[in-house]
């Protein structure tokens, strides 16, 4: 019997897949705005009559505040770390209730140094269902799942809108511009496009003009205008709770789709449902100029 020859099995010079490193999370690069321009003209505002109290409030800033700047906590839970007396400020433990920090103090967290972090400023266009929060216990989504991908930093919504509510919506780490932007003072501009359920009347349209009595008090829009028999477009600068909603359901409405198409001057041009974008630094410049009342 003829033996078999074995045939010598081919030797490979490859070398064998490796699982691939998991990869950390690479810092986001983000849009860095200069306003040395806008702090000097600023400045320039101030010197002329401003009080040597006034100035030195300028060169500091409130504890919780730079605490919530670090991106550690919002500034009420800054407050708690502060009583804790989790806070140091070079090297001592501080537990007074609006300490300010100067530029030169080494502010520290578990042993961590706090370095404010670099302002970020994003404008969403807000999809239907979908809240205006930053965490949701009931897992729904929220604002913060679809800007998750713009910034490192810890950047909060100003202001809210309704969960079918729809359009612009600012959201930033600059705690003093969404302040600003938030108070009922700041009487900005917002121009939204509603859709009702059923054509409105002229006797409603002309009311609608002439301004409301409701439970909280009245309200009239700025301007109102009929794009349909059942669409409308209004600008307002009440920033009342549902205020848009709760006027028409006064008159005896549904609201059936609102869309915030702008606000403080920004608009969704270019800027597709479900989308978000970095603000420019003039678009910047102008809120900050907007919030100081154009002087």
């Amino acid at each position: 019997m003829r033996k078999k020859t074995q045939v010598p099995k081919e030797t490979s010079h490859k070398k064998p897949l490796q699982k691939p490193k998991k990869s950390e999370k690479s810092p986001i690069q983000t849009p860095t705005y200069h306003f040395k321009t806008y702090a000097q003209k600023q400045k320039e505002k101030s010197s002329k009559g401003i009080k040597n109290a006034e100035r030195k409030e300028k060169t500091t800033i409130r504890l919780n505040r730079f605490i919530a700047n670090a991106g550690v906590c919002s500034r009420r839970e800054a407050d708690e770390l502060i009583k804790q007396g989790e806070i140091k400020v070079n090297g001592k433990v501080v537990t007074e209730m609006g300490f300010q920090v100067k530029p030169n103090d080494v502010v520290t967290y578990k042993g961590k140094v706090l370095k404010r972090q670099k302002f970020v400023y994003v404008l969403l266009n807000k999809p239907k269902n979908c809240i205006t929060t930053t965490e949701d216990e009931n897992a729904r989504r929220t604002v913060m799942d679809l800007v998750k991908d713009a910034c490192n930093e810890r950047i909060y919504p100003v202001g809210r809108l309704d969960r079918n509510t729809t359009g612009l919506l600012l959201l930033t780490n600059d705690g003093e511009l969404a302040r600003k932007l938030s108070h009922p003072s700041s009487n900005i501009k917002k121009v939204y496009q509603i859709t009702l359920d059923k054509p409105i009347t002229e006797e409603d349209f002309l009311q609608l003009e002439k301004g409301l009595e409701l439970e909280d008090g009245f309200i009239k829009p700025d301007a109102v205008a009929l794009l349909e028999p059942n669409v409308l477009g209004m600008e307002l600068h009440s920033g009342r709770n549902r205020i848009v909603r709760r006027m028409f359901e006064h008159l005896g409405y549904e609201v059936t789709k609102l869309d915030r198409t702008m606000y403080a001057g920004l608009t969704k041009k270019d800027l597709p449902r479900g989308k978000w974008r970095y603000l420019t630094q003039q678009e910047v410049i102008r809120l900050k100029f907007l919030m100081k009342g154009g002087k």
